[in-house]
């Protein structure tokens, strides 16, 4: 069973033998992770990269960074009531477990760089880099790959891709990485097990994808024997998730599955009166229907129905977990908080979803951007995968010159090369890889100013 004394660590990754002296007398070990991830530039780059519409100029929608952003908001603020009701019910609770109280921090690190290792143009974006090794080009490397690394190739996964940009040492860089806390590390990964073993139907909401490629698989065992986390059966190396990954996922479905419908009202895609009837069911305050009278503008009222919705989502999340604090620690605890709900805010979860699929995950410009995403990811990988692994042409030494010196590797070994070009060309902000894409196809002419 887990406990939270270990599951709670302020050790961080590439400073273990430092001792953990707090003197900054501003911040904790845990809002210490939270800044370095905001002046961070793969942070910043989230906002150019799509979050599910693309990026429309003078109508706002939500990027990954902004969708980052309240994401961490409503992390805190579940890790936060969590914390506050286990100190309601054991006062001391400070002694025994100091750090308890670092929680919420602890929650809106890991939300704030959930999404850092999404590639452009959103969840297309990963099926793109993934199809080039199933049907494109990139089929010719499985033979001379291993079968847990063809397995990271063919199920690119932005969440896998996450823990490797913050514990990565890449060249010239510092050792560590981001040298993020222990705790906050394995807060995020949703499926701690390798690729090999994920996707698997059946086995809980820890295997339906993956966590961590085969170069970090030793870096994420250390992070779990140390937080003193759960394997799935002793030996696999397939562990259970650190509970705090289910404040997070909460955080993470909660906004995109509400703020999704804010934008689609402001694009035009959705009526007030359809998101009106969406969020109700949600808005469990009694005052909600007086204060939206009051209200002239459509947008503060979408805003206020969204609000209210989201707090309502955040105070019963909260409980199941409070609730099922033994079952998280032990293991037991099946399906996700949102699926623990009451039946009425179940129903209108599902009735969110079913409309978010049917009219705004399948919008012609949602669809445009997809296919798009496709034909750039897999332009640019085809150039540059084999450039960077056989080195043989001045055309490939030309293209590989347009890699930061950042992505480069000392090996020969074929897997870590391609390794690589991924994280070369999953950084990209939308805006770059189009443009990237443009010039080294001849589609456009880059300008000598």
């Amino acid at each position: 069973m887990m406990n939270w004394e270990k599951l709670l660590s302020a050790k961080r990754w590439g400073y273990e033998h430092r001792e953990i002296i707090n003197k900054d007398i501003a911040r904790s070990e845990f809002q210490r992770d939270y800044d370095r991830i905001v002046f961070s530039s793969p942070f910043r780059r989230l906002q150019n990269k799509t979050q599910v519409f693309p990026l429309p100029g003078s109508v706002f929608v939500h990027n990954r960074l902004t969708h980052s952003l309240e994401v961490a908001s409503v992390g805190r603020s579940l890790g936060w009531i969590f914390y506050n009701k286990v100190k309601e019910q054991e006062p001391s609770i400070d002694q025994r477990i100091p750090y308890l109280q670092e929680v919420g921090n602890i929650v809106a690190s890991a939300c704030l760089a959930h999404d850092m290792g999404n590639p452009a143009f959103g969840h297309s974006g990963e099926s793109a880099i993934s199809h080039y090794f199933l049907h494109g080009d990139g089929l010719q490397y499985q033979s001379k790959v291993s079968e847990e690394e063809w397995a990271d190739l063919v199920h690119f996964e932005g969440n896998a891709n996450a823990l490797r940009i913050l514990t990565h040492q890449f060249a010239g860089r510092e050792a560590g990485g981001f040298g993020l806390t222990y705790s906050t590390l394995a807060a995020i990964v949703k499926y701690p097990c390798a690729a090999i073993d994920g996707n698997v139907k059946g086995k809980g909401l820890h295997r339906k994808k993956y966590g961590y490629f085969n170069p970090e698989k030793a870096s994420f065992e250390r992070l779990a024997q140390e937080l003193g986390m759960i394997e799935e059966n002793p030996g696999t190396g397939i562990y259970l998730r650190h509970p705090l990954v289910y404040l997070m996922e909460a955080a993470d479905d909660i906004c995109y599955n509400l703020i999704d419908l804010e934008d689609a009202h402001r694009l035009g895609i959705l009526s007030y009166e359809e998101v009106a009837d969406l969020l109700a069911p949600l808005c469990v305050d009694v005052g909600i229907r007086e204060r939206l009278d009051q209200l002239d503008d459509i947008d503060s009222k979408v805003s206020l129905l969204r609000a209210k919705a989201i707090g309502t989502l955040i105070q019963k999340c909260s409980s199941v977990f409070f609730a099922n604090n033994k079952a998280l620690l032990d293991g037991t605890f099946e399906k996700s908080l949102l699926d623990h709900l009451e039946a009425s805010l179940l129903t209108a979860m599902k009735n969110i979803e079913n409309v978010s699929v049917a009219r705004i995950y399948n919008a012609q410009s949602v669809v445009q951007i997809e296919v798009a995403g496709y034909k750039v990811m897999s332009g640019l990988l085809e150039e540059f995968v084999p450039a960077y692994i056989n080195k043989s042409s001045a055309y490939d030494q030309k293209l590989i010159a347009l890699m930061p010196k950042q992505y480069y590797t000392a090996s020969d070994n074929v897997y870590l090369k391609i390794r690589s070009v991924l994280d070369f060309v999953s950084s990209m902000t939308d805006l770059y890889a189009v443009e990237l894409f443009r010039k080294i196809k001849g589609i456009s002419f880059p300008s000598l100013e």
